[in-house]
């Protein structure tokens, strides 16, 4: 069925217990640069606010749950895919505002149903569904897909998991929120935001970054997110779904109004210059030398 996004509180349920390109700098500049420079930078407040889409909420694959634009395909876009990792105990419908949010904006959502996401298989599985069906004839997904562009991101264990998942050729970009200790960081190959929470006790902030700082050989953002728990209470919650959306949209979608918000001189960087929302940004110095 499909089903209108509603900017509403939601829970982020997540684990009780959990632990705490080597490509030339030239090329990546190259890669990333597009035509940045005609277009105009907007505020990841932007990316707070529903997209265009309508939202399909389906089970399929190997015990999954599926987000989808309920026009997917219209006008003929390919959609990117985002593997989804639960934290421990939770399951997509935890998470559930957030990626229908997503969807909305055009993101393929394959969260994996499962409540110990760490190893990063069952999100893989999932998302590598969406793949297969993107290739089989009468499925809704069919011709529909960018298999190019194929996102990990999770929360708490499954942070550790999007991590894991992230070693995998086929990820493009990881989004470890508040990440376990699961994953080995030095193996990704995308670009990676790490989200952190300031008043987080369950995955403290110096554990989260502590993780970022050891992937010297990508693109990689730290963001400490002002006020939060390991929860993302109130506004917090708002916050996250913008930069979550923002990032995605970027680095799955081209979507080059959302490249200020990462990248460019820290004068001019979003995220860099919003105290309101970010306590503490870091950005390595792959990071830094992508254009904005």
């Amino acid at each position: 069925m499909t089903i209108r996004p509603q900017r509403k509180k939601w829970l982020m349920v997540s684990a009780l217990t959990a632990g705490l390109l080597a490509t030339s700098l030239p090329a990546l500049a190259s890669s990333l640069a597009g035509a940045a420079d005609e277009v105009a930078a907007v505020p990841s407040s932007h990316y707070e606010q529903p997209g265009p889409h309508g939202v399909t909420k389906v089970q399929g694959g190997p015990n999954c749950t599926l987000y989808y634009p309920g026009n997917i395909g219209a006008s003929g876009i390919q959609h990117p895919i985002m593997a989804w990792g639960n934290g421990t105990g939770a399951t997509p419908d935890s998470y559930d505002a957030q990626l229908r949010h997503l969807a909305t904006w055009g993101v393929v959502v394959a969260a994996a149903n499962t409540t110990q996401a760490g190893s990063g298989q069952e999100m893989l599985a999932c998302g590598k569904f969406v793949v297969a069906e993107d290739q089989r004839a009468g499925s809704v997904f069919h011709g529909r897909i960018d298999e190019t562009k194929f996102g990990a991101a999770g929360h708490s264990q499954g942070g550790g998991g999007a991590i894991a998942a992230g070693a995998d050729p086929i990820v493009t970009t990881t989004i470890p929120l508040q990440p376990g200790p699961q994953g080995t960081v030095s193996k990704l190959h995308g670009p990676s935001l790490f989200i952190a929470g300031q008043n987080d006790w369950i995955v403290p902030s110096f554990y989260v970054r502590s993780r970022y700082s050891q992937a010297t050989q990508i693109p990689a953002i730290f963001a400490e997110l002002r006020g939060s728990d390991h929860f993302f209470p109130g506004d917090t919650r708002i916050r996250l779904i913008g930069v979550l959306t923002a990032w995605s949209r970027f680095h799955l979608m081209g979507d080059e109004q959302a490249r200020g918000i990462f990248f460019g001189p820290t004068a001019t960087c979003g995220i860099c210059n919003d105290s309101t929302a970010w306590s503490a940004v870091a950005r390595n110095s792959k990071a830094l030398v992508i254009p904005g």
